[in-house]
């Protein structure tokens, strides 16, 4: 059987590398508009109601958009923006968020795909919370690194064209200091937290590759918390997963020194590292993934692979 995907806003960056994780597979017949025709209202409603899977790669206006203009009750939209990932009306598109949210998308019409930074920041979190070993309360930080290309095509322009009026010429920079941040509701939400995270974003130059960590104090969890707990709990809620694992003892002691976010680039990968010091009562939590991967445009086709009742494989690596 061939499927009719739509991607609205093919060309922008999450777009095309879920095209390109598309076009060579034969039960997958893409929905092409050229030209004028992309950003014509009247072609995208008719691609969006003939399509089985519609996956929007739009700014959240442009993603609310399309949703209205969709009203076949036999499509289902996929939605990359920050739209609709905290409305109540939405899958939240994680599959391994929880036991049997992988079925809750397979039935769903309306899936919200997990920014790049929350990714990372829930599938540390939300187990632990829910566990019972890290406080609903807790006075989380999220800290992260990004690859450039998670800014979108200005921000890689910035970085790649030294001629460019903006050119950003740091190796490293900071930003989202106000505090408002549009990633921390969703990872407030979707983590099961009680109190607001703070998140610090940054940007490294290299294109795409992710780390996200969260520091946290022994002491102050609950239930007997130490550094080997915390990786069993994590262990044990991803047991049997196909691209979310957590790195062994061995394996965290082997990146102790040097934890690469490019490491996972061009795959599907999200892996979970425990680095601790039950001396010092410290331990942080780091996730490794590509921010165009799992991060994106990779979690995409996995949740259409769901709902099209295909391999969740398929397409991916």
């Amino acid at each position: 059987m061939t499927y009719k995907v739509f991607i609205d806003g093919e060309e922008g960056t999450t777009g095309l590398q879920i095209r390109d994780r598309l076009e060579s597979r034969a039960e997958i017949s893409l929905i092409r508009l050229s030209g004028d025709r992309r950003k014509d209202p009247e072609a995208r409603r008719e691609a969006l109601n003939a399509s089985d899977v519609s996956i929007l790669c739009l700014p959240d206006d442009a993603s609310r958009e399309a949703a209205s203009m969709t009203e076949s009750n036999s499509t289902c939209l996929i939605d990359a923006s920050t739209a609709h990932r905290v409305a109540s009306d939405w899958t939240y598109g994680f599959p391994e968020m929880d036991a049997g949210h992988r079925a809750k998308i397979a039935e769903a019409k309306r899936i919200s795909n997990p920014g790049c930074y929350p990714t990372g920041a829930i599938g540390l979190i939300r187990p632990l919370v829910s566990g019972g070993l890290l406080p609903a309360d807790y006075p989380i930080a999220v800290n992260a690194v990004s690859g450039y290309s998670g800014g979108g095509k200005s921000l890689i322009a910035r970085m790649e064209d030294p001629k460019h009026e903006k050119a950003v010429n740091s190796a490293f920079f900071a930003y989202a200091l106000g505090l408002e941040h549009k990633h921390v509701a969703e990872m407030q939400m979707h983590g099961g937290l009680d109190r607001r995270p703070i998140f610090a974003p940054s940007v490294g130059r290299f294109r795409q590759g992710m780390i996200v960590s969260v520091p946290l104090h022994l002491s102050l969890l609950s239930g007997g918390a130490t550094v080997e707990r915390i990786r069993e709990a994590l262990g044990d809620w991803y047991s049997g997963c196909r691209f979310v694992s957590v790195a062994s003892p061995e394996e965290a002691e082997a990146r102790v020194a040097l934890l690469d976010p490019e490491e996972l680039n061009d795959t599907n990968a999200l892996r979970l590292f425990v680095f601790g010091n039950q001396k010092r009562d410290h331990v942080v939590l780091a996730a490794q993934l590509d921010n165009l991967g799992k991060g994106a445009s990779g979690a995409a086709v996995q949740n259409m692979n769901i709902v099209l009742g295909l391999d969740e494989a398929a397409g991916l690596k």
